[in-house]
């Protein structure tokens, strides 16, 4: 007999839910403790700030790192930095983060958008050939759902045209990308501690460079008496645990990742893929492509929600921007079937022990199944 979904009133595989993020941490409550302890929380620049820059000037082999108030404006920073400004032009994928659109209009300048890759979720550099006009200064390529651009060929054609790199690895902390840690294959790279991310404050971000100019010209703006955009000694304090912790839980998250992979049998799900050689993700989300054409993402996500997954639709993507706001390299086909096809689930349970991967796969296929026979019907 099948077992009856969640949905329908059945057991839930998951009937507590997934589970929360952050999790309780001990080195994390002992910093936070520790900056409580000794005043540090209260000063507006201190230690807990320094040592958090050094970790991440280690870990991504870069000069200068601006820590602020969040990946959003980490984005801002880094293309005011470059000089972008009114008139301006800036690529980027047409699925992507609302914020990094956002980012490009709030200096007054023009997205334009390119395509990505059905696989990874990212932009996708073949579609670059002929893509910059006269007005295009920087392209903005962000690392999403576990997949990773290809940085290398983009690379090559941001030098040749002249086009600087922001790389958003806000997503990707941690993940290896032509065997250089994500963040650090562009001209500047940013980073996002929001309450969701691998690297958690709540909130706050950082920018990533090796270009003292850039960092002059942030300084600039953003500096007005102090920091106009912080990071908090507070918030510094519970992230530099985490990031002694990140080599080891991204490789959790692999593991589970691959073994959740391997039990799938799920038709209508197409899963994230990276071509062989890339690199290796982090995982802060897991994108599956629905194939269904019957039944429709929001009835599979009430199934999956319902037996306690926790999966949500991707973002909405930029395919819908009027054409004032905008302006389009060739066909945006698969941003497009993203913005309407992507579903993602959370990293938190790719920490849990192998079992629990296991019940997610079972109760993915299990819906997976039940819906595919309905629309079958």
């Amino acid at each position: 007999m099948t077992e009856q979904l969640a949905i329908d009133g059945g057991l839930a595989e998951f009937p507590d839910g997934p589970p929360t993020w952050p999790t309780c941490d001990d080195a994390v409550r002992d910093s936070v403790l520790a900056a409580l302890t000794d005043g540090g929380w209260g000063r507006y620049e201190g230690e807990y700030s320094e040592r958090l820059r050094e970790q991440l000037r280690q870990m991504h082999n870069v000069e200068h790192v601006v820590l602020c108030a969040s990946g959003t404006i980490a984005v801002e920073m880094a293309l005011r930095g470059l000089r972008i400004g009114e008139a301006d032009e800036v690529l980027l994928a047409g699925y992507d983060f609302s914020g990094n659109f956002r980012a490009v209009e709030c200096l007054a300048a023009r997205p334009a958008l390119v395509d990505i890759e059905p696989r990874t979720w990212c932009l996708d550099a073949e579609q670059l050939m002929g893509a910059a006009s006269p007005a295009t200064k920087a392209i903005v390529v962000s690392h999403l759902h576990g997949g990773l651009a290809d940085m290398e060929q983009i690379r090559d054609w941001a030098d040749d045209n002249a086009v600087a790199i922001v790389e958003d690895a806000c997503q990707a902390p941690g993940s290896v990308v032509n065997l250089e840690s994500a963040g650090s294959l562009g001209d500047v790279g940013v980073l996002s501690f929001g309450g969701s991310k691998l690297l958690t404050a709540g909130r706050g971000g950082a920018l990533l460079t090796n270009d003292s100019s850039v960092r002059q010209r942030i300084r600039v703006h953003y500096e007005r008496g102090n920091q106009a955009a912080p990071l908090s000694e507070l918030q510094a304090a519970a992230l530099i645990p985490q990031v002694e912790s990140l080599d080891e839980r991204n490789q959790r998250r692999r593991n589970s990742v691959e073994r959740l992979l391997r039990q799938l049998d799920c038709g209508q799900l197409r899963a994230v893929a990276n071509p062989a050689g890339r690199g290796a993700a982090s995982y802060f989300k897991v994108a599956f492509a629905l194939t269904d054409q019957h039944l429709s993402r929001d009835e599979y996500l009430r199934a999956f929600r319902a037996e306690g997954l926790a999966l949500d639709d991707g973002f909405r993507g930029f395919t819908r921007r009027s054409n004032s706001r905008r302006r389009v390299v060739g066909e945006l086909t698969h941003a497009a079937r993203a913005a309407e096809q992507t579903l993602v689930l959370h990293h938190p349970v790719l920490l849990q022990p192998p079992a629990v991967v296991d019940r997610v796969a079972r109760a993915i296929n299990k819906v997976c199944a039940q819906l595919g026979q309905r629309a079958r019907d």
